[in-house]
């Protein structure tokens, strides 16, 4: 397994150079191939994924995951859209910017650059494998990809378009590499790729990001929680109130920027929560209250202190009522997870320091944390979420598959 997953690493590190040097065509027109033969094989690959369909029935896999795992024609349809999108996005690769003389004569600027090898390790849904594929390749670097053993066959077809896309753009194909393996122990060996592999990008559950954390020697780009808060301010218009909080909790359960903790102010918590906590309700979503929200809806379960921590990925939210501004940001500074918080209120002077002083990836003001996607935020996709400072963070895209050099012109100066 060693000398293997060694082998993947020096593949991928040879090939990474071809990548870095690609030109935008080049790379434009592989995401265009790729489209193309994953359009072409969609009876392949619905083959090959009722393969992995009929293990994890036999293995005893949830309706849930079975249906993360599941392709379609509708899901082969968006994978090649996706491959699309991504090839229109601008290419951030040897872009410079901040260029300016400085007294020397010298003009100094930085040069966006790839990062080089990004190990990605998913679990569950296939399309990873083409989406992965398409940020790596626009942004210049190449990828060893580790999937979950529940979609192997999935996994496998989609990786053979890529690499034939790849190879119809005069690309190297190792820019792309599936680890063939379903042994656990290929993840070990690829977390101590240090020579190899830059980053690692992991997406999954919470265990499996633990084990990365713990066991990589190479940086990873994650997030482990996604602990998600509104806070409706007694500033804030009612109607807009219960759309955003509706919005962000019930629009979809697990994911993880959906809200998991209600906060709101007691001036308006008596005019709100009652209807708020109906329409929750009438969705089947399990409410954890305060005392003084209990006070306001009898009916929910008293919260405990681990309730303020947990990301239920459920329709389950904790709601609790807080003085006002001031107490709602520090019950986020001690229970955050650093995802994904916002404010609902028309007072401009508290958005702004719910803006300034809430430490999170992204935050918002009169918007359903729904929003915290790649997509959305205008990245065309997203290889995953970061809630670390260093060195991307919020929702990665091609900017944060990059990083930046110094540059420096000169014309025969010396110091």
């Amino acid at each position: 397994m060693k000398a293997y997953m060694l082998e993947i690493g020096e593949r991928a590190r040879e090939a990474s150079r071809s990548m870095s040097r690609a030109e935008t065509g080049a790379k434009n027109r592989a995401l265009l191939a790729i489209a193309r033969v994953l359009e072409t094989d969609e009876q392949r690959l619905i083959a090959e994924n009722a393969k992995d369909l009929e293990a994890g029935r036999i293995k005893g896999l949830d309706a849930a995951m079975l249906d993360r795992l599941a392709i379609g024609t509708k899901n082969v349809k968006a994978m090649a859209d996706g491959l699309r999108e991504v090839a229109a996005l601008g290419d951030p690769v040897g872009e410079i910017t901040g260029l300016a003389y400085r007294p020397s004569g010298i003009q100094v600027g930085r040069m966006r650059m790839p990062l080089g090898v990004i190990g990605i390790i998913y679990e569950s849904r296939p399309n990873v494998t083409a989406d992965a594929a398409a940020l790596c390749l626009k942004s210049g670097n190449a990828c060893i990809l580790r999937g979950g053993s529940e979609a192997i066959h999935s996994n496998q077809s989609i990786a053979a378009c890529v690499r034939q896309g790849l190879a119809e753009a005069g690309l190297p194909e190792d820019a792309v590499q599936l680890v063939a393996t379903t042994d656990r122990a290929a993840v070990g060996e690829l977390l101590r790729l240090e020579k190899h592999v830059d980053v690692i990008v992991p997406r999954g559950g919470k265990s499996l990001i633990e084990r990365i954390m713990a066991e990589s020697r190479i940086p990873v780009i994650k997030h482990l929680d996604g602990i998600c808060h509104v806070y409706i301010d007694d500033g804030a218009d009612r109607e807009k109130a219960i759309r955003i909080a509706m919005n962000a909790k019930t629009q979809r359960y697990g994911v993880c920027n959906a809200m998991e903790t209600l906060l709101v102010a007691d001036g308006i918590a008596p005019s709100i929560l009652p209807e708020l906590a109906g329409l929750l309700r009438e969705k089947g979503v399990e409410l954890r209250a305060c005392p003084k929200a209990l006070e306001l809806i009898p009916n929910a379960v008293a919260a405990i202190e681990e309730d303020w921590d947990t990301e239920y990925l459920a329709p389950i939210l904790s709601i609790r009522v807080v003085a006002g501004l001031e107490e709602a940001m520090e019950h986020i500074h001690r229970h955050s997870s650093q995802h994904t918080e916002s404010i609902v209120t028309e007072d401009y002077t508290r958005a702004r320091r719910f803006l300034r002083e809430v430490d999170s990836s992204s935050v918002m003001v009169n918007a359903s944390t729904r929003f915290a996607d790649g997509f959305e935020y205008g990245l065309g996709a997203e290889i995953g979420i970061s809630t670390d400072k260093l060195h991307a963070r919020g929702p990665v895209g091609l900017e944060g598959l990059t990083t930046q050099k110094f540059i420096v012109l000169g014309d025969g100066h010396i110091r």
